[in-house]
């Protein structure tokens, strides 16, 4: 009995000190293949025979739950459980590497691409009145084709250089899960579904929105020559934000799009300046270029300097709207949420530069929120103007 507890106490410290002094069943699934890395402690190998574990802790081991990688450095490429990642693992075996290539189990990025769609949809609404809902899911479907198409241009580019880079190295393409013949083959079809969307747009529109395929398929070699691809990369994910006023006025009325536009790109500035400072290491060591390398530790001060420039833009635009006060409230708060964005942030830490990343999803939704209230805001300012004529 007393080996046996001996044993158990020796497994439990040892899984402590491989985690960095936490231990949860999850970890413990790791021993399932009955081994440890070294023993960070005495930098010998730990061998774990089954028969040397409690009684039913075998079963444990052996359930249903996947075994959880015990990370080092890496570990914060992790991601949490979500809805799309367990549509990815449901998936066939045969398409779960096409699912991953076009980025469905890291919804993040389609997010970011079509908020600036949402944006001016919702501002070319008609006073009083919501956003036109089919041009919302329309948007909502081709940004979903669009970022997929984008991320597998930019994974059968970037095959070589994404071998070097630890967070990318496991994506379909650099790992071998798929070919570059068959990733064209899938970014035919892609593509030829984004074009199916795009038609059931007017002509006006259908033009704007080919436009933009040439920035789509140079961005990622954009950081192989400058210091700026985050530029390209936002004059690229906002084209939204002059399609959308297209798709519903028939045209772009430029006061309010390219200011809505400038925005965008300066958002995009420096949510992405913000992502490219987890891979700065690698990004250095390889030599692919990135704004997180070139402002290095002057990071904030350039992010401040973006952040002022959004916010006059979306001011601007606003005002050229015909806006209404609650769009500049809740302008004020999307104001303080960037403000605690560039404060709070550890560039040198790469899980808080993903966790201050992703915030910008709920910035971005805050942003349409206070569109949609502003709009219809409109419908009472009207209502209450025409009863003081009356009386």
């Amino acid at each position: 009995m007393l080996p046996a507890r001996l044993t158990w106490q020796f497994t439990l410290n040892s899984c402590r000190r491989a985690h960095h002094g936490t231990c949860h069943y999850s970890h413990l699934s790791a021993l399932s293949g009955c081994t440890l890395q070294k023993d960070r402690r005495t930098g010998r190998g730990l061998d774990l025979a089954p028969t040397t574990l409690p009684r039913g802790f075998s079963s444990l081991l052996a359930g249903s739950r996947p075994p959880v990688k015990l990370l080092g450095n890496a570990g914060y490429g992790k991601r949490q459980l979500s809805l799309s990642t367990a549509i990815v693992n449901l998936a066939p075996a045969a398409v779960r590497p096409y699912l991953r290539l076009m980025r469905l189990d890291k919804p993040i990025g389609t997010w970011l691409l079509y908020l600036p769609c949402t944006w001016s949809i919702g501002l070319a609404a008609d006073p009083g009145c919501l956003p036109h809902l089919g041009m919302l899911t329309l948007f909502g479907t081709g940004a979903l084709l669009m970022r997929g198409a984008g991320c597998t241009i930019n994974d059968m580019w970037d095959k070589d250089i994404d071998k070097k880079v630890s967070r990318t190295a496991t994506r379909p393409i650099a790992s071998g899960e798929i070919s570059q013949t068959q990733a064209l083959v899938f970014l035919g079809g892609q593509l030829s579904l984004a074009l199916g969307v795009l038609l059931c747009l007017n002509n006006y529109s259908i033009a704007l929105g080919a436009a933009s395929m040439c920035l789509v398929i140079s961005y990622p070699l954009m950081k192989r020559i400058t210091y700026w691809p985050q530029l390209v990369l936002g004059l690229t994910f906002n084209w939204g934000a002059l399609l959308g006023w297209s798709a519903v006025q028939g045209s772009c009325d430029w006061s309010v799009c390219l200011p809505l536009y400038f925005s965008g790109v300066m958002w995009t500035l420096i949510y992405d300046t913000i992502y490219a400072h987890q891979d700065k290491d690698d990004d250095a060591r390889i030599g692919v270029k990135s704004t997180a390398l070139r402002f290095g530790e002057q990071t904030k001060p350039w992010l401040s300097g973006f952040m002022v420039a959004m916010v006059s833009g979306l001011v601007m635009a606003g005002v050229n709207a015909e806006q209404t006060l609650p769009y500049y409230g809740v302008l004020s708060t999307v104001t303080l949420h960037l403000m605690r964005q560039i404060y709070t942030l550890d560039i040198n830490k790469p899980e808080d530069c993903w966790k201050t990343f992703v915030s910008n999803r709920n910035l971005g939704l805050l942003l349409f929120l206070g569109i949609i209230t502003g709009n219809l805001w409109k419908e009472r300012r009207e209502t209450l103007l025409q009863d003081k004529e009356q009386v």
